[in-house]
């Protein structure tokens, strides 16, 4: 099937794609992931714009949000990210602007290259600019009902039968193309966050998807040197199907510990072995704190009722939220207190349901540490093992000695990566991916674990 799917999406041809994106809209663009989306899209079609068969045609970006100073704010972050984005392919931006006798230095191409792509874009916060657009990326609230209200009122307004590209990460594609009567031109496009950085893009479609708009987005995302893998439209998809039991999971653990230890001491233990003894980027805690604990919550809540063998929910989610506590990052991209108190970036407390305030690390790391018992000899620092040419080698030896570890934190990783490895298979199984690379390739690449979790390392 997945073969299938990557011959199939190469059908759409130069001025087609040109055309569709000659006017194009951006729904929820002040936002963190909708600006990432805009930046792409703004230099995708910038690109066009100056390519000399395009020579005359007109090309415009919508960047819609409901917020005026967020809109001020987004063109100051466009225009930042767009000099250091033509800073590093000046070598073609020199190509493009060679009949240009005026632009002789390079910071006079870099300047001329970020006025053309910030002439593209018209912020709004009135729905009507969307009307004659052909193609709709959308990065709203994550809420089926604002999303198909949307959609729905764009598509019966539009003077164009535009094509409508979520980026949600969770709600079913079929859902939204249903409610909003959109009959297949809706398709998930679901970039990962940050968009202008992450590799990856997972793309769903549904059964009534209309093919050309399934082409359009694999050469939109090829064009901007993505990692496409393809989902079933299964609420969650492969990267939330994967991390929202993944949270569970630790959430679950934290909670049993709790039983012998203190909440705190049994968060930082946890947080600890699926950051160190696993090999991650950083702790469970740490990357529900990241995506925000609000945001998992709901995730889970959509996820929730489509499955029917399984509970997504955690109460302790809920009594973090009562408490006011809720992740997620502050405008300046820093990240918000949730489960762990963070002082430049790093954490520094956890916090205690009982007390309602949080705890420094300092009173607790060392009995934890000692708890834990030490690591395989053989651990490495995450960043070391990702650059590692002999990866594979090195992970089957340090797991076959962590088996041999007998301690309270060798215990608790193995029995998280054979979780992380049943969740992996049962996404196949349950035919939401296509094939155990494709859930390896979202971990590796949109979660930037140093191995997939399908794997016969233990």
């Amino acid at each position: 099937m997945k073969t299938k799917t990557k011959i199939n999406h190469l059908k759409i041809n130069f001025m087609e794609y040109t055309e569709k994106l000659q006017n194009v809209s951006v729904l929820g663009a002040a936002g963190k992931m909708g600006s990432g989306i805009l930046l792409l899209t703004a230099v995708e079609m910038a690109d066009l714009s100056l390519k000399p068969e395009n020579k005359g045609k007109h090309f415009v970006l919508h960047a819609m949000d409901v917020s005026g100073e967020a809109l001020q704010g987004l063109m100051k972050y466009i225009k930042t990210q767009v000099q250091k984005m033509a800073e590093k392919k000046i070598v073609a931006l020199r190509n493009l602007y060679a009949h240009r006798a005026d632009l002789v230095t390079n910071e006079q191409v870099i300047n001329q290259y970020t006025e053309d792509v910030l002439l593209i874009i018209r912020p709004t916060q009135i729905l009507e600019s969307t009307y004659d657009s052909q193609v709709i990326f959308e990065a709203v609230k994550e809420d089926p009902d604002l999303k198909v209200l949307i959609f729905k009122h764009i598509n019966e307004n539009s003077r164009t039968t535009p094509w409508f590209c979520t980026n949600t990460s969770s709600i079913p594609i079929n859902l939204i193309d249903e409610k909003a009567g959109l009959n297949g031109r809706v398709l998930g496009v679901h970039f990962y966050n940050p968009p202008a950085v992450q590799k990856l893009v997972e793309i769903i479609k549904t059964e009534n998807t209309q093919p050309e708009l399934t082409d359009f987005a694999h050469t939109f995302a090829k064009n901007l040197r993505k990692v496409i893998v393809p989902s079933a439209d299964f609420a969650g998809f492969i990267g939330n199907g994967h991390f929202m039991r993944d949270a569970l999971h630790g959430i679950r653990e934290a909670e049993s510990l709790a039983q012998k230890y203190s909440f705190t001491e049994a968060v930082y233990m946890i947080n600890k072995v699926s950051h160190d003894y696993l090999i991650r980027p950083m702790g469970i805690f740490q990357l529900i704190d990241y995506v925000g604990i609000d945001v998992c919550s709901y995730i889970m809540s959509v996820m929730n009722p489509y499955l029917e063998q399984e509970e997504l929910h955690s109460s302790l989610l809920e009594a973090l939220l009562a408490d006011g506590v809720r992740g997620g990052q502050n405008p300046d991209g820093s990240q918000k207190d949730g489960f762990l108190k963070y002082e430049k970036g790093k954490p520094v407390g956890v916090y205690n349901t009982r007390t309602k305030t949080y705890q420094d690390i300092s009173e607790i790391k060392d009995r934890c540490d000692t708890e834990l018992g030490s690591p395989p000899l053989s651990v490495k620092p995450w960043k070391a093992v990702v650059s590692d040419s002999n990866k594979d080698q090195f992970l089957k030896a340090y797991f076959k000695e962590m088996k041999a570890v007998n301690t309270l934190g060798s215990e608790l990783a193995l029995k998280y990566v054979r979780q992380s490895r049943e969740t992996g298979l049962k996404l196949v199984s349950d035919k939401v991916a296509f094939s155990r690379e494709d859930v390896n390739t979202v971990l590796r690449t949109g979660f930037f674990h140093a191995y997939g979790p399908i794997n016969e390392y233990i």
